[in-house]
């Protein structure tokens, strides 16, 4: 019986997430990746439902009220599968650290220990990552945060699962239907030498 080489074990550990217990998050708060968002009417507010800026493949929709989140926002296809959702980020109702904390240790608990650090050095924002493959071999990030005072963010502690690859699909379908939506900018307008007038709307008076 041939052995399997050690560095082929060792590379094959290094890409392939580690995970506790072998799940795959699907789904959080009642919600689920890949389901209609027409199966949440009851829990979504349809009317508040826009497409995201720059990112007009993806439409979001704020939830109404869900026992022990404080708000939410549901993202959902707009072009290859019109209406699936793709992505879903909530906030806990309980914005406190040592909720956070508990919340880390449970999901260390089922998922294993964080792929990435997506917080900030000074620990404003605290953000762990874990890195899935599903079944169907659709790849899905998790994060964790926890933010104490950084105005940019929402203060408090939150959730988003992410259903990366299908977005990227999203993405795909839209730039091909619609090559002139959001025209890129040309590399020479950014190495464009400018002069006092042009540095003049950058700079406060």
């Amino acid at each position: 019986m041939k052995k399997t080489p050690f560095l082929l074990v060792f590379l094959l550990c290094m890409v392939t997430p580690v995970l506790a217990t072998g799940q795959t998050p699907g789904q959080v708060g009642g919600f689920v990746l890949g389901k209609d968002i027409a199966e949440y009417a009851g829990v979504v507010n349809m009317p508040t439902a826009l497409p995201i800026r720059y990112s007009e493949y993806i439409r979001e929709v704020e939830i109404k009220d869900v026992a022990g989140f404080k708000s939410g926002l549901i993202g959902y296809g707009n072009c290859a599968e019109p209406g699936k959702i793709l992505r879903i980020k909530l906030k806990y109702a309980n914005p406190s650290k040592k909720f956070y904390e508990k919340l880390l240790k449970r999901f260390k608990k089922r998922f294993g220990e964080p792929s990435d650090w997506r917080g900030d050095p000074f620990h404003v924002v605290l953000a762990w990552k874990w890195s899935f493959k599903d079944q169907a071999g659709n790849r899905i990030s998790l994060i964790l945060q926890h933010n104490t005072r950084d105005t940019e963010e929402k203060v408090g502690n939150a959730v988003k699962l992410t259903m990366t690859s299908r977005i990227e699909k999203e993405r795909a379908c839209f730039e091909e239907k619609h090559p002139d939506f959001r025209p890129h900018r040309k590399k020479q307008e950014s190495k464009k030498k400018m002069g006092n007038k042009e540095w003049e709307q950058f700079v406060p008076r």
